[in-house]
This record gives C-alpha cells, sequence and structure tokens, in this order.
C-alpha cells in the first residue's frame, strides 16, 4: 500500500512510499481509508515543532470503510463507513494522562495510508449524511469545536458566541453555535472571508486589523454585557480581548496558540470578572457520538476549502502554512 511518512522535521522530508498491507488483530478493524483532513497538530508533526519517530505516518483524522473485523468486534459490520478518534482511549468523561496516549499521526501511525489496521475503539460509525471526505473533517476540529461549545461552556439558545478567524475550529463552532440558537460574533482580517461567514449565519462581524481593540467592540454588540462564550484560538496574542469581550462569569475555550505560546494575561481582569478559562483538546469517543447525531438532525455540512490527493500532501500543508484557506483542507487517499 502506499504512505506518507515523515522522515524528520521540515516539509521537505515528507514522502510517499510502499509498505505491507497491514493485517488485522483480535479487537481491530480493518479499514481502506478514503480521506483525511489537516489540522494544526497535523502541521506540527510533519513540520517537526512536536518530535516523532522518523518514519510515523502522519494525519490523526481518518473516513473509510471496513472491509475487516477482528475476532471480538460487535459494534461494525463490514462495508460500514467509519471515522477516526483522536483519542481512541478516551472513551467518556473527564480526560486523565491514560486517556490522552495513542494519538493517530502523533503517538502511533495515522491515516496517510490507503488501508489502516486499528483497535475498534479508534472509529465511530460516519454520519449517515456525509460523504468520506466531509466525514474525514470531524475528528480533531469539529469535536474540539462541540466540547468547547456544549460540554464545558454549556452554552444555551440565546447566547452569545465569539468565534476567531476562519479555520476548521472556528467554523464549526459558528455552525454548531446557529443550530444551537446562539447569536455568534465571527472576527476575521479579511473582508472576503467575513462574508463567508455572515453566508454561514454569523450574526455580527469584526475586522480585527480595522479595530484592534475588538473585545470591546464585542461588548458593545452585546449591549455592553459581553459575550457568554469565546472559542479562543489564538492564544497569548489575543486572550487579553477574549477576557475583555467575556461577560462576567463567562467562558473561554483556550484551543489554540496560533497567535503566541506564551505573553502578559491581564490576570486581575480575569479573576474580577470571574471568567472560567478552560483549556480544550478534542474530546472523547462519546462526544463525538453525540455530536454525529446532531450533526445528522440538524444536517449541518462541513465546509472545505480544498482537496488534495495524497501524493500532494507537501502542497496541502503549504496551503495551510500560508493561512489563505477557509475551512478544512483534505487529503483524498
Amino acid at each position: 500500500m502506499k504512505v506518507a511518512s515523515v522522515q524528520a522535521g521540515g516539509l521537505d522530508q515528507l514522502r510517499i512510499e510502499e509498505r505491507d498491507d497491514p493485517e488485522v488483530g483480535s479487537g481491530e478493524l480493518l479499514v481502506k481509508v478514503r480521506a483525511s483532513s489537516l489540522n494544526f497538530h497535523d502541521f506540527a508533526v510533519v513540520s517537526g515543532l512536536i518530535p516523532g519517530q522518523p518514519g510515523r505516518i502522519p494525519m490523526s483524522d481518518g473516513a473509510g470503510e471496513v472491509v475487516a473485523i477482528g475476532s471480538g468486534v460487535t459494534e461494525f459490520a463490514v462495508g460500514d463507513a467509519v471515522v477516526s478518534v483522536f483519542f481512541p482511549a478516551w472513551e467518556r468523561g473527564t480526560p486523565d494522562l491514560n486517556k490522552l496516549i495513542g494519538v493517530p499521526g502523533d503517538h502511533v501511525d495515522g491515516f496517510a495510508a490507503e488501508f489502516v489496521a486499528a483497535p475498534a475503539s479508534g472509529f465511530t460509525k460516519a454520519p449517515s449524511n456525509y460523504s468520506m471526505e466531509e466525514s474525514a473533517t470531524l475528528p480533531c476540529a469539529a469535536l474540539t469545536a462541540w466540547r468547547a461549545l456544549f460540554t464545558e461552556a454549556q452554552v444555551k439558545p440565546g447566547d452569545w458566541v465569539l468565534t476567531q478567524g476562519t479555520g476548521g475550529v472556528s467554523i464549526f463552532a459558528l455552525q454548531f453555535a446557529k443550530a444551537a440558537g446562539c447569536r455568534v460574533i465571527a472576527t476575521s482580517s479579511s473582508e472576503e472571508k467575513l462574508a463567508k461567514l455572515k453566508a454561514l449565519g454569523a450574526d455580527h462581524l469584526i475586522n480585527y486589523k480595522e479595530t484592534p481593540d475588538w473585545g470591546v467592540k464585542a461588548r458593545e454588540l452585546t449591549g455592553g454585557v459581553g459575550v457568554d462564550e469565546v472559542v479562543e484560538i489564538g492564544g497569548a496574542g489575543t486572550l487579553g480581548q477574549s477576557i475583555t469581550a467575556c461577560r462576567i462569569s463567562g467562558h473561554i475555550s483556550l484551543i489554540g496558540v496560533l497567535a503566541g505560546f506564551a505573553g502578559e494575561v491581564p490576570t486581575a481582569q480575569l479573576f474580577s470578572q470571574n471568567i472560567t478559562l478552560k483549556g480544550i483538546t478534542v474530546g472523547s469517543r462519546q462526544e463525538q457520538q453525540d455530536m454525529i447525531l446532531a450533526i445528522e438532525a440538524n444536517n449541518i455540512l462541513p465546509v472545505i476549502s480544498d482537496k488534495f490527493p495524497m501524493a500532494e500532501i507537501r502542497a496541502a500543508f503549504e496551503l495551510q502554512a500560508a493561512q489563505k484557506h477557509f475551512g478544512k483542507i483534505v487529503l483524498t487517499v
């Protein structure tokens, strides 16, 4: 079978090579992979920001068809469309160290391969209304947005949600929040992208280049009260504005570090407003199953920016690094 592999840090070290087809073991599924999608975590692996074993097959997200089943597996059947789980050991509940191991493409080989044999616990059924490419967008980005909004922030109809930018997590957060009856303020530095966010249902738009104090503007848009939830993907570089945007006893889901790994935080403002700041790392298998039920019930479709064949995986990551995409970048396998 053909696979992509990372020999060392750097996009120029990505290779397409031939390896033996895997064999299904007890408790496992053999899946013919049809698609994967790019996340910042995958970029960190292939670029060397996250050191890995030479020869590692990258990509945490995968969607495909079950072609063989190992002994003891009863949840799936040959022919089922399945989607991977980011944390295969995290079945439900809150995370701990043992639940956060075994990440495909990082701790173990991932889904940049024509076939994958892995424990059945590492998969769920795919949404019945999705193509393989659409299903491949879910395991990391969509589930991160889902857990942020519904498990941690517990948003409800009428709440104000602020999203940042136009990456996969932010767009899924916008779609999920609108499906739940929330009001959404979306930010971007591109008028073209802001128009697309408006078309997806955003109630208010802020160009953060034209309005550097966008936290103040967001608070004004809520009548001076502040937002209930911020889906924070910038990190240290944007956290101060997110705190300003929040209402008293509001919630910030810290998901990314695109605007800085470390920096000053207005701690006095954080505690004086009684804001909850919660780090989010994807979610559990049960949460993924709950999310898929909601996707099917509301017919929520992912936004796919670009598609690349696996042979062009380097070009896909170069596009991601340039930040010119809107939504998810997908690899077809």
